[in-house]
């Protein structure tokens, strides 16, 4: 029903009742993305913290300190922490000091990138080929949803 010819409080209410539907759906739809990512890290055989750090360390193609995956993936530092331990313990990936000798720099080993290549890729290319199926129009409009909602939060 269009919104044109109704009443000023009319309007607003079903303003509301459509944000809260769209709300609803929003949430349904990253619950249900939260879900193939658990799965991916599943099949990975690691934890979703293990998974979030690989994928970032590939995808970004650099090292990171510890404190600054805990900031990117907003994670708590012990939860950082201990998959880091884990990560190195089993190989994949190394600390190193930098400039400051007080935060290491994280990075993929080897084993860490042959890993990364295995599993983080088709992850990877999977997100890619989804995007590049989107209309042009749905990228732009969830580009701006996603800068006003980081915009809400500084």
């Amino acid at each position: 029903m269009p919104l044109v010819g109704l009443k000023s409080d009319d309007r607003r209410a079903r303003m509301e009742q459509d944000a809260k539907r769209m709300l609803l759906e929003y949430n349904r739809e990253t619950k249900r993305l939260d879900d193939l990512y658990r799965c991916a890290a599943k099949q990975c055989g690691i934890s979703e913290c293990a998974f979030w750090i690989l994928y970032t360390l590939r995808a970004e193609e650099r090292q990171f300190t510890q404190a600054e995956i805990c900031e990117f993936l907003i994670e708590p530092k012990q939860t950082v922490h201990s998959a880091l331990k884990k990560l190195e313990a089993e190989g994949y990936l190394a600390r190193t000091s930098g400039a400051d000798l007080r935060s290491k720099r994280v990075a993929l080993t080897e084993k860490g990138e042959q890993f990364a290549r295995a599993w983080i890729d088709r992850v990877l290319e999977a997100e890619a080929a989804a995007l590049c199926a989107m209309p042009e129009a749905e990228i732009r409009y969830n580009k701006l949803r996603k800068l006003k909602r980081a915009k809400k939060k500084t």
